[in-house]
Order: structure tokens, then sequence, then C-alpha cells
């Protein structure tokens, strides 16, 4: 394998690992719940970390393209777990739900060992996937059916 192969391979592995972190963080805990009720093998979770709770500075810029400026400060939880096998996992979301922090950080390390991922993928992931999709398609379905087409008349040779 060549050095480029290599850097390829590694690239969409963080491109797979920030999706999935991404969607831990926006999961549901009863979708946590379920799918941690659902694994048949539970695995021994050591906290390295959490689950604690603090704030983050929010930033904001007009635009999106102005100057960065400090929007206020939100609530944030994060956990950090060692499996028995040595994975690492990590895990961060809005709001003061410990537990959801704890379970999101150990799907996190499951996901990174190969013979748990099919399961957190089919039973965790694409179904939140589906659920953040399927929201999405109804809010933009919502604001399309607001939407104003505005066009011009040319009256006349001005």
């Amino acid at each position: 394998m060549t050095l480029a192969e290599m850097n390829e391979a590694k690239a969409e592995i963080e491109s797979a690992r920030k999706r999935t972190v991404d969607l831990l963080a926006r999961a549901e805990p009863a979708e946590l719940d379920a799918a941690w009720q659902a694994l048949a093998d539970k695995p021994v979770a050591q906290p390295m970390r959490g689950p604690e709770t603090g704030l983050v500075m929010v930033r904001g810029r007009m635009g999106g393209g102005g100057a960065p400026f400090n929007l206020g400060e939100v609530t944030v939880t994060r956990a950090t777990i060692r499996l028995a096998s040595g994975t690492v996992g990590h895990a961060q979301a809005l709001g003061t739900d410990r537990e959801k922090a704890r379970l999101s950080a150990i799907f996190d390390a499951l996901w990174q060992e190969p013979t748990s991922r099919p399961f957190v993928e089919q039973a965790l992931l694409t179904p939140i996937a589906a659920r953040i999709a399927d929201a999405d398609r109804r809010k933009a379905d919502e604001t399309a059916a607001t939407r104003v087409d505005f066009f011009t008349m040319v009256r006349g040779d001005d």
C-alpha cells in the first residue's frame, strides 16, 4: 500500500468516525437506551472522564462570513470511557443528560471495533440518520409551502 493510499484510507476512516460522533450527539436518549437493551453482550466500560457537565461558548458570524462574535454559552455534557479491549470512546452532547453522554461514548467505542461496528450501524446509526433526514425533509416541505416567487414584468420600452 502506497503512502497516498494509506492517507486516503485514514481520511475515509476519520470521515466515518466524524459521522458516527455527529449522529451519536444528535441521538435521542430513547434510541440509545433501545440499542443498549438490544445489545446481547454488554461491554464493561470503565469511565476515564465524566460524564461531566459544563459550559461552552458558542460563536457566530453575521451572514456566515462576517467577523466572529460570542453568541452565548450552552450546556454540554461529555464522557470518555475505555472498554475492556482498550478501545476508547468519546462523546459530547448538548444539555445535561449524563446517561446519554455515557452511552454515546460506549457506542463510539463499539463502532471503532470491527466486530461490533455492524450492530452499531444497523441498530443505532442508520435509524438516527433516517430520523434526522425525515425531520429535515419535513422542515424543507413546510418552508417550501411558505415560499413566494416574485417576478418582474417589463412594461413598455423604458
